[in-house]
């Protein structure tokens, strides 16, 4: 039975024998996409025409190339070497000597540099940068003017070395993919000297054919010298000023040219391109079941949802019946008659029982005995309301007659009929005592029978007289 191994240990053996076999080698290339975290490690790729190499500088070895001062240590010779250190740039050639080794976290190996040392900044390169910054300067580069590919297009120009594999595998793919179409070649030299301008006329020819819906650049993987024609001012112009959108598959993944740059697109290779531009039929095929399931679905559902309205609505008509509402009415009139009936059966019951009880309540309380009782009790009240009355009446008499006789002796012209007489003074106040008249004085004497008016001439105090009271 085979071995089967676990992740970290198929990892580790593939390390061991890597490690054994280049325990020390010299790699030559170009720098790119050099990453600078706040460790102070460097990591970066090497990079040539064919492949690409993960290089991992750790700052401890560093040292030797970059040192610190104006003062450097050559680790292979051991001298002292004068001058400021090398500054790693994109695009610079160098030669690295170093170890290999397995990242176990990735699955990925990579080379751990011990020592960097130039080879100088290619020339291209260095033109390479200088369009780039020109160009983006004028705003070729801008994701605002870029356009979107048409989705399986019917329609492709394709500029390219009708030779080339290149082609072939773009022609190769598209067979295979989206709904059918149509590709017109519009062959072109790409590479050399002349390639540039072969391109721009090739493209010139599709635009003035105005027959296509989509403008594709492809060209197979090679060196940056093989890529150069993409890398040139006139190719940018003609993409930049395409009216029709433009797709570039040029070179390997790794590699990035002036024409990637403008395009309204880029694909990773000219394989990539034909995948941009067109679907996998089974991808389609799947899209086309799903939008007919979802029609069905959504057909169903539009359905359903106007029997469910059909149905509220011819219920509402029914409800609205002039008929069926009058059949309504008569129910519940019915229903109405019947509980009310119901309802004054059972308040004259209850009000029939509620009288019988107390009749029979105030039978118990009023009976006979009750009655016979109570005659007996009246003609005892009415007996004693008569010998009251008549006391009573007795006793008011007798004190009427006491008042009487007391009201009659009060009375002051009651002596009058014996022969006295009352005098008063001009003012209407009575003489009691002699003292109260002034001679001359007039006064004014009351009898029983008439009143004598006379005037006072000489006044006599008896101081014997008896005093009569008077009101």
């Amino acid at each position: 039975m085979p071995r089967i191994f676990t992740v970290a240990e198929i990892t580790q053996a593939v390390a061991n024998i890597l490690e054994s076999e280049f325990p020390f080698v010299w790699v030559r290339g170009q720098v790119t996409n050099i990453g600078r975290p706040g460790s102070g490690h460097l990591y970066f790729s090497l990079k040539d025409q064919d492949a690409s190499l993960a290089v991992v500088w750790f700052k401890s070895s560093q040292q030797t190339a970059m040192g610190s001062g104006d003062e450097r240590i050559n680790p292979l010779t051991g001298e002292v070497m004068e001058g400021a250190g090398m500054t790693l740039q994109e695009g610079m050639e160098i030669l690295v000597a170093g170890r290999l080794n397995v990242y176990a976290p990735r699955g990925t190996y990579q080379l751990v540099a011990e020592l960097v040392q130039e080879q100088g900044v290619g020339a291209l390169h260095l033109a390479f940068e200088a369009l780039k910054k020109k160009l983006a300067g004028m705003g070729y580069f801008d994701i605002s003017r870029k356009r979107e590919m048409p989705r399986n297009p019917r329609r492709v120009a394709v500029v390219t070395s009708p030779q080339g594999a290149a082609v072939r595998d773009f022609v190769k793919i598209a067979q295979a993919r989206g709904l059918g179409g149509e590709i017109r070649i519009y062959p072109a030299l790409v590479q050399g000297d002349t390639a540039p301008a072969s391109i721009v006329a090739a493209m010139d020819l599709a635009l003035a054919d105005d027959w296509a819906q989509v403008l594709v650049l492809i060209r197979g993987g090679g060196s940056i010298e093989d890529l150069w024609a993409f890398n040139t001012e006139p190719v940018a112009v003609a993409i930049f000023s395409s009216t029709l959108p433009v797709l570039c598959g040029v070179g390997h993944e790794v590699d990035t040219t002036i024409a990637d740059l403008v395009a309204d697109q880029r694909a990773a290779t000219p394989t990539h391109a034909a995948q941009v531009l067109w679907s996998e039929r089974e991808t389609l095929a799947q899209g086309l079941d799903e939008a007919e399931l979802r029609l069905r679905k959504g057909a169903n559902r539009f359905i359903d949802i106007f029997d469910t309205r059909l149905a509220q609505q011819e219920k509402g008509l029914q409800w609205l019946n002039p008929k069926v509402r009058l059949e309504r009415l008569r129910e519940r009139l019915e229903t109405a008659s019947n509980a009310l009936n119901l309802a004054g059966g059972q308040w004259v019951d209850a009000k029939t029982r509620a009288l019988h009880q107390q009749t029979e309540r105030l039978k118990m309380i009023f009976g006979p005995e009750f009655w016979q009782l109570h005659d007996v009790r009246v003609d005892t009240l009415a007996g004693q309301l008569r010998e009251k009355t008549g006391q009573f009446l007795e006793q008011t008499k007798t004190g009427l007659d006491i008042l009487g006789a007391r009201l009659l002796a009060l009375d002051p012209y009651a002596p009058l009929q014996r022969g006295y007489s009352l005098v008063s003074k001009e003012d209407g106040s009575f003489v009691r005592d002699a003292k109260d008249m002034h001679p001359g004085e007039r006064m004014h004497i009351l009898l029983a029978k008439g009143r004598i008016t006379a005037r006072a001439e000489e006044i006599e105090e008896d101081q014997g007289c008896t005093d009569h009271a008077l009101p």
